[in-house]
């Protein structure tokens, strides 16, 4: 949900919304990383339904690019997501219709960051609320900016999480952290949130996107069918046996041992040099 933050200016020119519609995820692409930036820095990038289904368009392109290994999401300005975008549904609600598709498009956002074999590191360069800390939460790895605010206030204004937090915020800090910090809704910091497992680091806000493009370039240059499939298994894994654990292990093993990639990485290890992955 988008919150109010004190000193924040969300009153927004005509001519700015005007400018950025159609924009509101910029992409961009610097080899094999690509840095996806919401845009809507008149409303600190508070979500809205254009914004998702941007989102989910580039998150479908990323996933069937093998060329990207790796992708980085931010926010213009200096809020990450300040959540959904409340003045605009106030001032036209929405109908049944487009509420259910704007539910929707949300969660499959979330989902596709979740689940693409492709890894997504969210830099979060200032507040995340709500909906924003929900895209934060779907990442694989966020970096946050030590001030930023970051809250859940859903429950507190009446409406309910959405983007799977009920689930990747459990894994994170377990069920009765998760509690608190759904239930209550109260504001915490970066530096909090790192404290706690909520995100991997934080640093100064400046630090921020360089730290994540640092360690994107790094996951970018991991073989990327391996990781595709750890990733696939870490986290939901939780909720198998141990026995159907080790059975995908086994199966996914399998698969691996056939791939060009398996065999270029045995190569590389021999002959002392840096492995050169293809993804096959």
């Amino acid at each position: 949900m988008r919150e109010r933050i004190p000193g924040a200016d969300t009153s927004g020119a005509g001519f700015v919304a005007a400018e950025l519609e159609g924009r509101e995820i910029l992409a961009t692409r610097d080899g094999a990383l690509l840095t996806l930036t919401l845009h809507r820095p008149h409303r600190l990038n508070a979500v809205n339904l254009p914004l998702y289904e941007r989102l989910v368009a580039e998150l479908e392109g990323a996933e069937r690019d093998a060329a990207v290994r790796c992708a980085v999401l931010t926010g213009s300005g200096r809020a990450f997501c300040a959540g959904a975008d409340l003045k605009a549904h106030a001032e036209t609600p929405m109908t049944g219709e487009r509420r259910e598709r704007y539910v929707r498009t949300a969660q499959r956002a979330n989902h596709l960051m979740q689940t693409m074999g492709t890894p997504v590191v969210a830099a979060v360069n200032g507040h995340a609320i709500g909906a924003g800390l929900e895209l934060a939460l779907s990442a694989d790895f966020a970096i946050v900016a030590e001030e930023a605010k970051l809250r859940l206030p859903e429950i507190a204004l009446g409406t309910f999480l959405g983007g799977g937090v009920v689930y990747t915020l459990a894994e994170r800090v377990g069920v009765l952290k998760a509690r608190e910090l759904i239930y209550l809704g109260d504001f915490f910091s970066g530096a909090e949130a790192a404290r706690m497992g909520v995100v991997n680091r934080a640093l100064p806000a400046e630090e921020v996107v360089p730290a994540a493009r640092e360690l994107a370039t790094r996951l970018a240059r991991r073989a990327p069918i391996p990781l595709a499939e750890a990733k696939r298994l870490i986290g939901p894994a939780g909720n198998l046996s141990r026995e159907q654990a080790l059975a995908r292990e086994r199966a996914a093993l399998e698969e691996i041992f056939r791939t060009d990639d398996w065999a270029e990485g045995v190569a590389a290890f021999r002959e002392g040099r840096a492995p050169d992955y293809r993804g096959r």
